[in-house]
C-alpha cells in the first residue's frame, strides 16, 4: 500500500473504523529550481520590507490580520496556536446527504481511505451502505492543525475522502452577472439538434492514458538529452521528511445497535453563534 499521510478512525454514532489516509493524486509538472549560475548553488527567497526594500530577519517578523484598509491587528504565535482546532485523529461524520447534492464548485482535494488494523469488515459495511443508499457522509477532520469539511464517498471497492471548500470560500454564480441572452436564451430546435449531433460525433470512451502534459514531456526529453550529453551540474540540497502521528482506535460493529438507540448522534452539531466580524479580512498564514 502507498505510504499513509495520516492515520486515525472514521467515527459515526458509537462506531470507530480504523483507517489510513493516502493521497489520491500526485503533483506533476516541471519543477524549475533557482540556481546561482556562478556556483550552481540553490537560490532562496528573501524576506524584504516592501517599503524600505531592506531584508528583514526572522526575529523581527510578526503576523497581522488586516482589520481595515491600512490597519492591522497583530497576533502572537501563542494566540494563533490557541485558535487551532483540537486534533482528535478522527474523521467525525455528522450527517449523510444525497450524493448529487454536493456542488461541483465545493469539491477540492481527493484522498483514498484504506482500512487499518482490523477495520476491514466495518469499512466494507460503511462503503456498501453508502453505495446502496446513494449517500455521501459529511464529516469534519483536522489535518496539519487545520479543520476541513469533507465528504466520504464509495469508489468501487474502496472509499475516498474529498476535502470540501467551506461555503464561505465559494463565490456565488451571481458574480458572473449573466445576461438574459444566456439565462433566457432562445435556441432554435435545429441549432440544438446540430449541437447534439456534433457532441455525439466527438464522443469517446474515457481513456486516461491518452492524456498527457505535452509541455512536461518536451522539457523532460530535453533534460534527458542534455544529461546524456554530460551537460549536468551537481547541486547540494537538504531534504527532510515529517513523521505523521497515528492513533489506535477500537473496531466495534456491535456499537451500531447502540448508535441507533441514540438518534441524536446522527444529527449535525449545533452551529456556533455567529459573532460580528470586520468586512475586510485576510487569512492568517500558518
Amino acid at each position: 500500500m502507498a505510504r499513509a499521510i495520516w492515520k486515525g478512525a472514521i467515527s459515526f454514532g458509537l462506531v470507530h473504523i480504523p483507517v489510513a489516509l493516502v493521497s489520491a493524486t500526485s503533483s506533476q509538472g516541471v519543477d524549475f529550481d533557482w540556481l546561482d549560475s556562478r556556483s550552481m548553488d540553490p537560490v532562496g527567497y528573501k524576506r524584504v520590507n516592501k517599503v524600505t526594500g531592506k531584508e528583514v530577519t526572522k526575529e523581527h517578523i510578526v503576523k497581522g490580520v488586516q482589520y481595515e484598509k491600512g490597519r492591522y491587528v497583530v497576533l502572537s504565535e501563542e494566540e494563533i496556536r490557541s485558535a487551532h482546532p483540537l486534533s482528535t485523529q478522527t474523521i467525525d461524520i455528522f450527517a449523510f446527504v444525497d450524493a448529487e447534492q454536493i456542488p461541483l464548485q465545493n469539491i477540492d482535494t481527493p484522498y483514498y481511505l484504506a482500512p487499518d488494523k482490523r477495520g476491514g469488515k466495518v469499512y466494507a459495511l460503511l462503503r456498501e451502505t453508502l453505495t446502496k443508499t446513494n449517500k455521501v457522509a459529511l464529516a469534519r477532520v483536522v489535518l496539519h492543525t487545520r479543520q476541513y469539511l469533507a465528504a466520504l464517498m464509495p469508489l468501487e471497492k474502496a472509499m475516498v475522502l474529498v476535502k470540501l471548500r467551506w461555503p464561505a470560500e465559494v463565490r456565488s454564480l451571481d458574480e458572473l452577472a449573466l445576461g438574459p441572452d444566456v439565462t433566457k436564451a432562445e435556441l432554435a430546435k435545429g441549432e440544438l439538434d446540430m449541437a447534439k449531433r456534433l457532441v455525439q460525433d466527438m464522443s469517446v470512451e474515457w481513456s486516461p492514458e491518452d492524456y498527457r502534459d505535452e509541455f512536461e514531456d518536451k522539457i523532460m526529453a530535453l533534460v534527458d538529452k542534455k544529461a546524456h550529453e554530460g551537460k549536468i551540474e551537481d547541486v547540494e540540497t537538504a531534504t527532510g521528511e515529517e513523521e505523521r502521528k497515528t492513533a489506535d482506535v477500537i473496531d466495534l460493529t456491535e456499537l451500531l445497535k447502540r448508535s441507533l438507540g441514540g438518534k441524536g448522534a446522527a444529527k449535525a452539531p449545533a452551529k456556533p453563534k455567529s459573532t460580528t466580524k470586520p468586512a475586510a479580512r485576510k487569512k492568517v498564514s500558518k
